[in-house]
């Protein structure tokens, strides 16, 4: 069985943005998340992604999964393989855009609902060795929790480094799966949950129609095209960078010489 890479943008939405799959995406949210028994998510909707303007640096102008709970709540869910220049205040503008397009202009402010972000790294993002982190708006002194109502979940797969054999919860299983599902060749035989074996299915090569399998293949071909460019970009400033510093030693060198050509010249 072959089975589709889930953080290629179009496999990701497939996987975790259609209604078909919103059990699939309770299963996830719930894990990642720790939520425990009384504040677990029992039905989402799903609501359309957010258009934002093209700023140069940033991913792509579509976010990848939005959908609401029983409660309000809204989730973002993201994948984000590289690393971009701006990519920290990416999170902060679309959570903000997010959370103010909730009301319209006059509407009372106790309607906004809380924003919760999920963002998947195939990068390291923090120096912890944890590979999701959480993180709040606190009192510094206090660490009081007041302010809820913005809410940032990061999944750094490079720090996941357990192997098949090493797994025991869900959530292991489920980041397991993000990582590692297009080297599949089977559902493996320990995981028993039916959730995580619809999710595969979903990915299996065969089960998509050749429309399908093209838009995959585009979503790849474009992340392939943007890694290029980054990398041109970056040789290209590191190559700008070191004839610049050679030119500054030659002035430099220069400058020297003749300060101490001059004291030499002063001593005879």
């Amino acid at each position: 069985m072959i089975y589709l890479d889930p953080t290629n943008d179009y496999a990701f939405r497939r996987l975790f943005g259609t209604e078909s799959q919103k059990d699939v995406l309770l299963s996830f949210l719930n894990c990642v998340l720790e939520l425990e028994p009384g504040h677990l998510i029992t039905e989402v909707t799903l609501l359309p992604v957010s258009q934002l303007p093209h700023l140069i640096g940033l991913k792509e102008s579509i976010l990848d999964v939005q959908c609401r709970d029983e409660r309000g709540i809204t989730y973002i869910v993201e994948m984000q393989v590289a690393y971009k220049t701006g990519f920290e205040k990416r999170v902060l503008y679309y959570t903000a855009k997010s959370y103010v397009q909730q009301i319209n202009s006059g509407e009372e402010y106790p309607k906004l609902g809380q924003i919760i972000i999920v963002a998947i790294l195939g990068f390291t993002m923090f120096q912890t060795p944890h590979y999701i982190s959480n993180h709040l708006i606190l009192d510094r002194k206090t660490q009081e929790h007041k302010l809820k109502d913005l809410q940032f979940c990061f999944i750094e797969l490079p720090k996941f480094t357990k192997t098949e054999a090493e797994l025991h919860s869900l959530e292991e299983k489920w980041i397991y799966l993000l990582k590692n599902a297009a080297s599949f060749t089977s559902i493996p035989s320990s995981w028993h949950d039916p959730v995580l074996e619809k999710a595969l299915h979903c990915l299996e090569k065969f089960a998509w129609t050749r429309a399908e399998l093209d838009l995959f293949d585009r979503a790849g071909i474009y992340r392939q095209d943007r890694r290029g460019e980054l990398e041109f970009s970056y040789s290209q400033g590191l190559k700008s960078g070191i004839e610049e510093g050679k030119i500054k030693g030659i002035e430099e060198g220069k400058i020297k010489g003749i300060e101490e050509g001059k004291i030499k010249g002063k001593i005879e």
